[in-house]
């Protein structure tokens, strides 16, 4: 089944919860539609606590595509040592790597993961 269908909501009323497969046990997310037969894919909005580094989950690689903006704060990027900002944009294919991360004073991003039919 697809994401599902919503009109316009209050994202505030979807609780944050803890990231599945995290070992940081920091990072929380509001996943605003989920997909329930397809692992992995949401439209989420995700959370950085001040202070996160999601070093012990190691590089990131997925089988969908994963689109972010960063909505407020910072991250670092262990991996590529770059630090990206509040409105910057990434579009990741299948199995492109990504991470770490260190977030020292937090940050807040929203995405999009789906697959390609």
């Amino acid at each position: 089944m697809p994401k599902p269908e919503y009109e316009f909501f209050d994202v505030t009323t979807v609780p944050w919860t803890p990231c599945a497969n995290d070992a940081t046990e920091v990072l929380r997310e509001r996943v605003l539609a989920p997909d329930d037969a397809s692992p992995g894919v949401a439209t989420r909005i995700l959370r950085f606590e001040p202070g996160t580094d999601t070093s012990p989950n190691g590089v990131q690689v997925h089988d969908f595509w994963e689109e972010v903006f960063i909505l407020e704060g910072a991250f670092h990027d262990v991996s590529l040592d770059q630090t990206f900002v509040a409105g910057q944009y990434a579009c990741r294919p299948p199995g492109m790597p990504h991470g770490p991360w260190i977030s020292e004073h937090g940050c807040t991003t929203f995405e999009v993961r789906y697959r390609s039919r």
